[in-house]
């Protein structure tokens, strides 16, 4: 238990911030954490460009798995910490993001609960997934076909050979004031998420491939023997 308790106070502060990046979920983050829930949108200010690449990527995409890389900025543009793994998804709902490196840190989401596993800390977190989808990050990957009941969306032009949409939570409930999504055709090649305390998480897709068979196993979990469960 002393362990325990003297591994929180070392990465108290860290944990916390790893938390909210993992996923693309209102913690990386999903961040995290994250999003391919959007199909036949209504966006008539939008450039054409960016919604048929969105349209394409949902309306093609059922299943997908890549590497990723995520770099975490602050508010004047430094970077905090840096963060690498692979994740994949099947939608609706079910998605999974192993962070490797520079801590092992799971998130499963299983169809009805998210689950966040720490290594080091031995430590799990669950929640409704439900609740963590609704207006977070995840919901653009993983979620329903819902996406403008919990975001507005709209065109911010090109940038570094890719189209971007910025998607904006409508409720004041989240962590995120917006996330920008860049696609190269219909490959989303990366996400920016804004927080609400000025820092910008970059995650930059890798090797994505679309519609791969993945075990079912992949999005269950099990907490480890002895861990401690937060939540539900």
């Amino acid at each position: 238990m002393l362990k325990k308790l003297f591994k929180t106070y070392r990465r108290g502060a860290e944990t916390q911030r790893n938390s909210k990046q993992g996923f693309l979920c209102t913690s990386a983050p999903l961040r995290f954490a994250l999003y391919f829930a959007v199909s036949y949108l209504c966006v008539p200010f939008a450039h054409a460009g960016s919604v048929d690449s969105l349209r394409a990527f949902v309306r093609e995409t059922q299943t997908a798995r890549a590497q990723f890389d995520q770099t975490v900025l602050d508010r004047n543009g430094r970077t905090t910490s840096q963060a690498s793994g692979v994740m994949a998804f099947s939608r609706p709902g079910k998605f999974r993001w192993t962070y490797a490196k520079p801590y092992a840190q799971l998130i499963v989401g299983d169809g009805a609960k998210l689950w966040i596993y720490d290594k080091d800390l031995d430590q799990v977190t669950v929640r409704k997934l439900d609740e963590a989808l609704g207006s977070s990050p995840a919901a653009l990957l993983a979620g329903n076909n819902e996406i403008e009941r919990f975001f507005s969306l709209k065109d911010v032009g090109s940038r570094d050979g890719m189209e971007w949409l910025e998607a904006s939570p409508k409720s004041s409930d989240t962590m995120f004031a917006a996330v920008r999504m860049g696609f190269a055709g219909s490959t989303l090649k990366q996400m920016e998420l804004r927080d609400s305390f000025g820092q910008t998480t970059i995650i930059r897709f890798e090797k994505l491939e679309r519609n791969p068979k993945l075990a079912a196993d992949q999005f269950k979990f099990a907490p480890p023997k002895g861990a401690d469960v937060i939540g539900e």
